[in-house]
């Protein structure tokens, strides 16, 4: 499927997000490299390709060190540079995509100055929404981040690094209840305040994950993550799906799936039932996959991203669902046991367990 999304007759890397459309995007591009990587696909690349390919995923950064597909820029999700969906998001696209080619972001983060001058992440964690919309603010916290550590590891930022300890710190302490594990002020007794709370830790964690360092209060949060397991197995309960709320969603089930794989290495805690629940999970994702390949972010509805040629009709394959749940697999496979899968160490979502 990834491999009928490419656009021929282009210098290789160009892709679109679904059957329907048929202008490349960025995010398309990023979503291919990173799947095509979780197979090992990326080693049949003449280097000629892949030069291309890298050529064309360097040519949307901007000086601040962002990357901007102006497709799509200013426009739907992605107007006034929203940091739970805008340019910082995409960019944390990128850098994985570039990791899985080879290659690092050549120019500096320098977008990243204002979080690293001195009281600075402090003062804009404490501006965010940690009551309402704590899913949207696991997106924001993500991002900056995540940029963060790439900084520091691929672009040698010192102050990047010292940021990022002070942001760990920082939530460790804030916001965040040591009866669940979880930050924010929602319902837990509500599943669907519940699934929300866990979609916004499942944010937070890789930033601790990827530092080798231990979760906060792990434990208790995993008792909250296996709560949010549904009757088909999937982990939807109507944030995303308010027809037919357990016919979860692409995020709903990779935001629960992810952690407990995460938590098994962490602690032997309920290891019984983590397995128990990855395995009665397998099924679910497995079966938003498509004849063509693809899979489908919702079974039995359409899915706009945020713009018109990131949409994908009723049971149509696009890109980002191939890629996440692809990847929602290979956490799950691998810690069934599967060693199949390859990942590269790049902060974000896809550094392996």
């Amino acid at each position: 499927f990834v491999q009928q999304m490419r656009l021929e007759g282009e210098p290789y890397g160009r892709y679109r997000y679904a059957p329907c459309q048929s202008a490349p995007a960025l995010y398309s591009s990023c979503y291919a490299a990173m799947t095509r990587h979780l197979y090992g696909d990326l080693d049949a690349l003449t280097d000629r390709q892949r030069r291309q390919w890298i050529d064309y995923l360097q040519s949307f950064q901007d000086d601040d060190g962002l990357f901007r597909d102006r497709a799509i820029y200013g426009q739907g999700w992605y107007q006034g540079e929203v940091l739970w969906c805008g340019p910082s998001h995409l960019s944390c696209h990128v850098i994985i995509a570039l990791t899985c080619l080879g290659a690092t972001a050549e120019k500096p983060m320098r977008w990243l100055d204002p979080f690293t001058a001195p009281g600075a992440i402090e003062r804009w964690l404490a501006e965010r929404d940690w009551v309402k919309d704590v899913d949207l603010t696991g997106n924001e916290v993500m991002n900056v981040g995540t940029l963060l550590q790439y900084a520091r590891d691929f672009q040698a930022n010192d102050e990047a690094g010292r940021t990022v300890e002070t942001l760990l710190a920082w939530m460790e302490t804030h916001h965040l209840n040591p009866e669940t594990g979880l930050w924010g002020d929602m319902d837990l007794s509500d599943p669907i305040q519940r699934s929300r709370s866990v979609q916004a830790a499942y944010h937070f964690w890789p930033l601790w994950t990827y530092d080798r360092k231990p979760i906060p209060h792990v434990e208790r949060a995993a008792d909250q993550v296996l709560a949010t397991q549904n009757p088909l197995g999937g982990f939807g309960w109507g944030s995303h799906n308010g027809v037919e709320p357990f016919k979860s969603s692409a995020c709903e089930d990779i935001d629960s799936i992810e952690p407990l794989c995460r938590f098994l290495g962490q602690t032997p805690y309920r290891r019984d039932d983590i397995l128990a629940a990855l395995r009665r999970a397998r099924p679910w994702v497995v079966s938003n996959a498509n004849d063509d390949g693809g899979f489908v972010f919702m079974r039995d509805r359409p899915f706009e991203y945020g713009h018109p040629i990131l949409a994908s009709g009723v049971n149509e394959s696009a890109m980002f669902p191939t890629w996440f749940r692809t990847l929602c697999l290979a956490y799950l496979d691998t810690a069934l046991g599967e060693t199949a899968y390859h990942f590269r160490r790049c902060p974000g979502y896809q550094f392996g367990l």
